[in-house]
């Protein structure tokens, strides 16, 4: 079999997977981004992080000569790469969250023409096949109810103060969709990552580091501009993406493809907007990204549509507006690896019912 073949085939195996496209676009993205020996090289290494001579023994190889072509390989962000205790792991990542967010900064308009195809042909349905959302979304704090009872991982700012290192991107959906004439106006330089997903963003040139200060300005702005926040969902903080209605991958399965935030997005708060202060003005029914408000003589919020984004909150002149912890909430999985086995088992579910 191809190389590339085999590649794609070993991508479909992680959670969110790498499915047969009808054109078979995905096999132009594996060309654009991997040479062929890139693409056999990938497939010798596994999601769990192991050492290039735990790898080479293994696959009977020379330990040194397969860490130099890693190390390379990590570079140009077609795997990930750790450094601890002195010693460098390596392991193979998936699509998205992976390979697509790491070619931020080589994307051109012939790569972008390629993700927004595959995205339309089989990718969107890839990512809400399992009904697990893959994300939650963290309001700012100032508009969380003042008494309500919350967990760390609750609490944005507070989680940004504790990071150990912070980098700073471009939005990679809105860089896309500018370069394929669909772009809009909202912030491009938005997109954070922390810890060792910081560590490699710097080193690799993909990010450039920035202070816990600076990052929290820039949800300060994205916040202003009606950017939402979400982060994997997981109760440790590995990213932020503010995301626009119109560019953001998860956001428009949502808002221009109708289907339900929760394959996407999970949302932990929601609005709850007191009619006695409310002068339905209908600055909040304009400012959520997804439709969740309409006016009925005051606002109404739909919870089942509503995000718990907070961004409703700071348009309200009457301060009307605060956010609720759900009762009904699904907290974010302890760790990732959960995440990755909830969605394995809901897309298996899913299969199991066609």
């Amino acid at each position: 079999m191809d190389e590339y073949q085999k590649l794609r085939r070993f991508l479909n195996e992680f959670p969110i997977g790498f499915p047969e496209s009808p054109s078979g676009v995905e096999i132009e993205i594996l060309k654009q981004l991997f040479t062929r020996e890139e693409a056999h090289l990938v497939t010798f290494l596994s999601p769990i992080p192991q050492e290039a001579k735990q790898i080479a023994k293994k696959h009977g190889l020379n330990a040194e000569e397969l860490e130099e072509k890693l190390e390379a390989m990590s570079k140009k962000g077609l795997i990930f790469r750790t450094r601890r205790g002195g010693k460098t792991y390596y392991n193979a990542v998936p699509f998205m969250i992976g390979l697509y967010e790491y070619s931020v900064k080589k994307m051109d308009k012939h790569l972008a023409e390629l993700y927004k195809k595959y995205y339309d042909e089989v990718f969107l349905e890839e990512l809400g096949a399992s009904n697990v959302p893959g994300f939650k979304v963290l309001p700012v704090n100032e508009a969380i109810e003042p008494n309500m009872t919350l967990f760390p991982y609750h609490k944005l700012e507070e989680s940004i103060k504790n990071a150990r290192k912070i980098s700073l991107t471009e939005c990679i959906c809105r860089k896309e969709a500018r370069l394929t004439g669909k772009g809009c106006n909202y912030p491009l330089e938005t997109c954070l990552s922390f810890g060792v997903a910081a560590e490699y963003y710097i080193e690799n040139g993909i990010g450039r580091e920035i202070t816990a200060e600076e990052a929290l300005k820039i949800i300060e702005e994205a916040d202003k501009a009606g950017l939402v926040h979400a982060g994997a969902n997981s109760k440790h903080l590995s990213n932020i993406c503010n995301c626009c209605p119109c560019c953001c991958a998860s956001m428009k399965g949502i808002t221009q493809y109708g289907q339900d935030k929760h394959k996407f997005l999970n949302a932990l708060f929601e609005s709850v907007i007191d009619p006695d202060k409310c002068i339905g003005c209908g600055s909040c029914v304009e400012r959520c990204p997804v439709k969740a408000i309409e006016l009925i003589e005051s606002a109404h919020v739909d919870r089942e549509k509503c995000l718990g984004c907070g961004l409703c909150y700071s348009s309200c002149p009457e301060e009307a507006i605060t956010l609720v912890l759900r009762e009904d909430r699904e907290e974010p999985f302890n760790r990732m690896i959960e995440l990755g086995t909830a969605i394995i088992r809901g897309k298996k579910g899913k299969k199991g019912k066609n």
